[in-house]
């Protein structure tokens, strides 16, 4: 288990200490399991729109600069 030490903003720390308490109660660990549900969720959003974008870049197609004109026995000579 990794240690991360982060400094955010008093109104921040207030919505994230009401979120941890409203989801997993006053128990020990609750900001970190609501960060790490809220870091995996965000991971696999971006993950999502990466898959995304990938399917439109294969829908449209990718300029690779034209046909080349040579036969395959100009380039593979026996």
């Amino acid at each position: 288990m990794g240690v991360i030490t982060i400094s955010i903003n008093d109104e921040i720390e207030n919505k994230l200490r009401k979120l941890a308490l409203f989801k997993f109660g006053k128990t020990k660990g609750s900001l970190s399991n609501l960060i790490e549900e809220a870091v995996e969720n965000l991971s696999e959003r971006e993950s999502q729109e990466l898959v995304i974008k990938g399917l439109e870049l294969l829908e449209k197609g990718v300029n690779m600069g034209g046909m080349i004109s040579k036969k395959r026995e100009d380039w593979h000579r026996r």
